[in-house]
């Protein structure tokens, strides 16, 4: 039976520099900082993260020899905590203003789609190859995979890939010469 060492122990170890410390501080202390982020930031990701910015937070400060009192590890670990939410949120309601205030500047409008002459667009799809035309219309039209479409040709992936390339390259020189 081995004597879990205690959190002043491992703040020690970890400011001289022992690994099995610093992964010790992170197995004890993780689940319980990842708790503490889904209930205040309410996302799983976002609790993930936390878990990240803490840990590094504390096992920088740790090394460093910073914790004043080492035997409070869980009580630094939840400070930090609560200190990283506060920053998260502020950074967040910072970006939300910028955007609300800055967005509609950054974003152009988006120019109006030309309008495709379809009847152009069937003649150039008649002007195909057969196979290139299956490929195209499997893939296109009745939207299907590389693979269904290779399965369905009898032909590979690959093979699938390099005639759809082909064939709209021809098809964007067909519709190109017609404008």
């Amino acid at each position: 039976m081995t004597i879990e060492a205690s959190d002043a122990d491992l703040a020690v170890r970890v400011a001289e520099g022992d690994n099995d410390a610093e992964a010790e501080v992170c197995r004890r202390l993780g689940p319980r900082i990842r708790l503490y982020g889904l209930r205040h930031l309410q996302s799983a990701s976002a609790a993930d993260d936390l878990v990240q910015q803490v840990l590094l937070k504390m096992l920088e400060a740790l090394r460093a020899g910073r914790l004043r009192e080492p035997d409070k590890l869980a009580q630094f670990a939840l400070g930090t905590c609560r200190m990283t939410v506060v920053e998260l949120r502020r950074t967040a309601r910072r970006q939300e203003r910028l955007l609300a205030e800055f967005g509609p500047d950054l974003i152009p409008d988006p120019a109006p789609l030309p309008r495709l002459d379809e009847a152009q667009l069937a003649r150039c799809v008649q002007g195909l190859k057969e196979r290139e035309r299956s490929v195209v219309v499997l893939t296109f039209y009745d939207e299907h995979s590389a693979a269904e479409t290779a399965g369905f040709l009898g032909i590979s992936e690959a093979n699938v890939r390099v005639i759809r390339h082909r064939a709209i390259r021809q098809l964007r020189v067909c519709m190109e010469s017609a404008a």
